[in-house]
């Protein structure tokens, strides 16, 4: 007997989201500069996703990249972004705050996740920072979140799936453990990482370039520094891919 799989996208524009969609997935988590582990989108672009997609949306708050330790003034900046994405009427946010010394940061995270409700919470891949995964585990289930993003502290989730696994098994139902599969997908790795683990549900990215439109191409100038994506591409969402990992059922 299969079990449907519930498929959430990581998209970083609204086209994204759109192609996502048209792939089947059931969910996306709406981000910008996945560059850099993915930031919160404008609000045009949240308020322009609601308004076209028939799925639910969930909203990265992350007010900027690297690590998740964030002064008063960015926790005061993700407080506002929760308050219009609820405002906006998206399904959900996805947070991630933590202290100096690897832990959960637990006052911030209960005043998130209040400041949310009713919004589906998910606590991001955060948790792959944590200095002891059981510990996070267990207070975040304490602290009410619905589900949890992980790849198992591991940098893809078939390299960290012995922790996945073992997560959901001490999770026993009490919070979504949801791994997040790569942009290299395929039925085989999806296939292996829920017969171990028994998840039910899944993480995607699965990026597309496609070439900028611009005829004229001036060469000398860039908009990022050195490190960057080329200028003249465009990051969509592929799909097909999408549609794949969609038909997969267990």
């Amino acid at each position: 007997m299969s079990t449907k799989l519930l498929l959430e996208a990581c998209v970083d524009s609204v086209e994204g989201a759109l192609a996502a969609q048209a792939g089947g997935a059931d969910r996306v988590e709406l981000c910008a500069d996945l560059l850099n582990g993915g930031c919160t989108p404008s609000p045009g672009v949240i308020q322009l996703a609601r308004q076209r997609l028939d799925i639910r949306i969930h909203v990265i708050i992350r007010p900027r990249g690297g690590d998740f330790c964030y002064s008063d003034v960015e926790f005061e900046a993700m407080k506002l972004d929760i308050a219009f994405c609820k405002q906006a009427g998206v399904h959900g946010v996805v947070i991630g705050i933590l202290n100096p010394d690897g832990t959960v940061d637990t006052d911030r995270t209960r005043e998130l996740i209040a400041l949310a409700r009713p919004l589906s919470v998910t606590f991001h891949r955060a948790f792959d920072m944590t200095r002891d995964p059981y510990a996070a585990l267990e207070t975040l289930i304490a602290l009410g979140v619905d589900r949890i993003l992980t790849t198992g502290q591991e940098a893809s989730a078939l390299e960290g799936l012995d922790l996945l696994s073992d997560l959901v098994h001490r999770a026993d139902g009490r919070v979504i453990l949801m791994p997040g599969v790569p942009g290299n997908i395929s039925e085989r790795n999806l296939a292996k990482i829920i017969a171990q683990s028994g998840v039910r549900e899944v993480h995607s990215y699965a990026p597309l370039t496609v070439d900028s439109r611009m005829a004229y191409r001036n060469p000398r100038v860039f908009m990022g520094g050195e490190l960057r994506p080329p200028e003249y591409s465009v990051s969509l969402v592929d799909a097909e891919r999408i549609r794949a990992l969609k038909s997969f059922n267990r």
